[in-house]
């Protein structure tokens, strides 16, 4: 789950990390007295959507006093910002942050994330912060520095220090740096996050150490531990197709193709993906029924998928264990009886009473085609969606 900056932001305070004197705003008049309250100018105004790359959209403005905050929060409000991560549909604005400008000495990088070839988590360093992190990485790999968190040792003190050392501060600067690095190594264990990030980590004139921007994300099969911060959630935010999912209980990934995709087992849908791939179809989704094959599941499966424009045919890969085939069988004709599918659908069924369902699904007398294999399901369900398409 993505949180905005300003939320991310008092979980790191929380944990010692400083951050610029701000507040969030929902509506001019508070943007307004946000900028009151901070004192004089100049202030930042920051439009809070889930995505990076504002300042190159206009969604990160500089007012230089007062009197022009509510002319530079007049223009996000209500707005879709548009920016290199949320695709030309942009992102709605309805909140922004009203913050103190700090003046900046240097910009730097600092992040905890897992790293799946490592097998762990891992302290991520750089002496280069800010909108270019990405090209920094690609281009001066050497400038990143990653510091292996061992699960029984956790991060020690003097491994934060090597890694202020790694990310160019001196003297006293070290130490300070090696506290943030430490915090937010914590605040990533203790909330489970998947990313915790602060960029950029700013050095002012003054000598301190700045969190100017921070992003982090929670791992979902986490957040029954987390009420506050599933109380966070921004769904405003976020692909209504997932939204509906969550509600429904699947387990949904939008994609950009246009075969919607219906499995149940993660493994299973894994394999669905790479075969449609593999055979030149282009899946919409990655969605996981789970177990049980009730009329309910499958309607629920379909309404998802049917809110998709873009999807042009549906292949449903199951295997029956525990919930029987006869009993997938039965809930898709159940569930498309009550409200007929509008695109082809192919069902491939393996495992226990298998030849049951597929009697179920033959002797139905919908526009039901089966599938002994997953290489013939994927190649039918590709070859109808262009015919489809045509």
């Amino acid at each position: 789950m993505h949180i905005h900056e300003y939320q991310a932001k008092e979980i790191l305070a929380r944990y010692g990390v400083k951050v610029p004197k701000g507040r969030v705003a929902f509506n001019l008049k508070e943007a307004e007295a946000a900028a009151r309250e901070i004192g004089p100018g100049p202030y930042v105004i920051k439009a809070q959507v889930h995505a990076g790359g504002r300042g190159k959209g206009g969604g990160i403005r500089i007012a230089s006093d007062l009197s022009e905050v509510g002319g530079i929060a007049r223009g996000m409000f209500g707005t879709r910002l548009v920016t290199p991560q949320t695709g030309p549909q942009g992102k709605p604005v309805s909140r922004v942050l009203v913050e103190e400008s700090v003046p900046i000495a240097r910009e730097l990088y600092v992040g905890v994330t897992i790293d799946g070839a490592l097998g762990g988590a891992v302290v991520i360093g750089c002496p280069q912060g800010g909108i270019e992190i990405e090209e920094v990485g690609a281009r001066s790999p050497e400038k990143i520095h990653k510091i292996i968190v061992e699960p029984g040792c956790g991060f020690n003190s003097f491994q934060g220090r090597k890694l202020a050392m790694a990310m160019g501060l001196e003297g006293s600067h070290i130490g300070k740096g090696a506290a943030i690095a430490w915090a937010l190594e914590r605040a990533f264990r203790e909330n489970d996050c998947s990313l915790a990030e602060i960029n950029p980590l700013v050095l002012t004139f003054r000598g301190d150490l700045v969190a100017l921007d921070a992003k982090i994300d929670i791992d979902d099969n986490a957040l029954y531990r987390h009420p506050d911060i599933l109380a966070l959630r921004d769904v405003e935010q976020e692909d209504p197709r997932d939204v509906e999912a969550s509600k429904l209980n699947l387990n949904f990934v939008n994609l950009s193709g246009n075969i919607g995709c219906i499995v149940n087992g993660a493994g299973l849908g894994m394999a669905t993906l790479d075969i449609l791939r593999y055979y030149g179809g282009e899946p919409a989704n990655f969605l996981d029924a789970g177990a049980g094959g009730s009329k309910e599941l499958i309607q629920n499966a379909f309404t998802v998928l049917n809110s998709d424009p873009k999807i042009k045919g549906i292949l449903i890969n199951m295997f029956g264990g525990i919930t029987r085939c006869d009993s997938y069988a039965q809930g898709i004709v159940d569930a498309i009886r009550e409200k007929p599918l509008a695109v082809p659908l192919v069902v491939r069924m393996e495992g226990t009473n298998v030849e049951l369902g597929r009697k179920i699904l033959a002797e139905s007398g919908l526009n039901i085609i089966s599938a002994s294999s997953m290489k013939e399901a994927a190649q039918k369900i590709i070859e109808l969606v262009q015919e489809k398409s045509k």
